[in-house]
């Protein structure tokens, strides 16, 4: 009887025993993994802050002078070509005055034509005074009287003629009147804004102080985005490079495109932030329509490469190291990298296709040799 409660004491000690290290074991970390593959990877530099989608060509139109508007052929969302009337200011007294210089030059046509002849007849009864006084069949009084008369209608034959270049002036001047009231398309594009009604008065903008446009026309053919690149970058971006244009109108896109300029100036409008402006005009928008004053941010491809083996850029860690999950626990392995951006870097050295790589290395307890299973 003693032996058998000794054993059964036994094997409730060694079940204690067991339990505790049963539940004292380390739990398994549970952790995010990729495998490392092949595939493209480029070095970018991308904008420190949100850009902005801009048309080529943008104008926001005033007419030189104030007036009252008299009529708008055209309303928001209108196709326009370059020369179209837009919007047209009373005008009926510089039209009146255009009809007065019109009928005035056509008058002094009339006159000219009129001088012109007595010209020739004065000057055909010069000559033949002239004939006959080489004759002596008329004085020589008479006859120089004639050349007198003569060259005094070729003169008001001129000064005709003189009148209607002065006519022909004042209806350049009265129709250069008439072009103030007439706020024309700079180019073909599309009506995005007028702010006006047929019987308001509008006024130029004083220098200075901008006032909302009579009528804003963008030409959305042409599309490009400004964005701000840090200064530490901005020495590698050069016009010509490709980039990749990505909007919040269109999460699941990218657009292709290049640089078509980098200004040649610094912005220091935030004290700790200089940055370098930076245009990429869109190549193919792919049917998509960007619309003007669109958030956007650009992408410039500084170095690209194919088919190669690259890890996500958030799991390396510093000192290019990277955690792999083999059987059941985690290794740290050294790394070589090589371009990389944001998303991917390219792995040269230390890694073979197919490793599983942490992706969540913020894990509280990730080490070396810690047990870890893949979510």
């Amino acid at each position: 009887m003693k032996w058998r409660t000794f054993g059964i004491l036994a094997a409730l000690a060694a079940a204690g025993v067991a339990a505790v290290l049963w539940f004292g074991r380390t739990q398994p970390i549970v952790v995010e993994v990729a495998e490392a593959g092949r595939g493209t990877v480029a070095e970018t530099v991308t904008n420190t802050r949100a850009g902005t989608v801009k048309a080529c060509q943008r104008a926001k139109l005033a007419p030189p002078a104030g007036g009252q508007i008299a009529r708008l052929p055209v309303k928001k969302g209108d196709r326009v070509q370059a020369g179209q009337v837009l919007l047209e200011l009373w005008n009926d007294d510089i039209r009146a005055e255009l009809r007065v210089t019109e009928r005035d030059a056509a008058a002094a046509r009339s006159r000219r034509e009129e001088a012109c002849v007595a010209a020739r007849v004065a000057r055909r009864e010069s000559n033949r005074l002239a004939s006959l006084t080489e004759r002596r069949l008329v004085s020589t009084e008479l006859a120089e009287r004639a050349a007198g008369e003569a060259e005094a209608r070729e003169a008001a034959c001129r000064a005709a003629g003189e009148q209607i270049r002065v006519s022909e002036a004042r209806i350049e001047a009265a129709r250069a009147r008439l072009e103030r009231t007439l706020l024309r398309a700079p180019f073909a594009g599309t009506v995005a804004e007028i702010n006006g009604e047929i019987g308001e008065f509008v006024t130029p903008s004083p220098v200075g102080i901008p006032t909302p446009p009579a009528v804003d026309v963008v030409d959305t053919s042409c599309i490009y985005i400004t964005a701000p690149i840090d200064e530490v970058d901005a020495p590698r971006v050069r016009e010509g490079m490709p980039a990749r244009v990505t909007l919040d109108a269109f999460r699941d896109r990218s657009f292709p495109a290049h640089v078509r300029r980098v200004a040649p100036y610094v912005l220091d409008t935030e004290k700790q932030a200089r940055t370098v402006e930076v245009e990429a005009e869109v190549d193919d928008m792919g049917g998509a329509l960007l619309l003007p004053g669109y958030s956007a941010d650009v992408e410039v491809i500084l170095a690209e490469r194919a088919d190669v083996l690259r890890v996500p850029t958030r799991a390396l860690l510093e000192g290019r190291r990277v955690y792999l999950l083999e059987d059941g626990r985690i290794r740290e392995r050294e790394v070589t990298t090589g371009l990389g951006n944001w998303e991917y870097t390219e792995v040269t050295g230390g890694l073979e296709a197919g490793a599983r790589v942490v992706i969540s290395i913020d894990r509280e307890g990730l080490a070396d040799g810690v047990p870890a299973v893949a979510r």
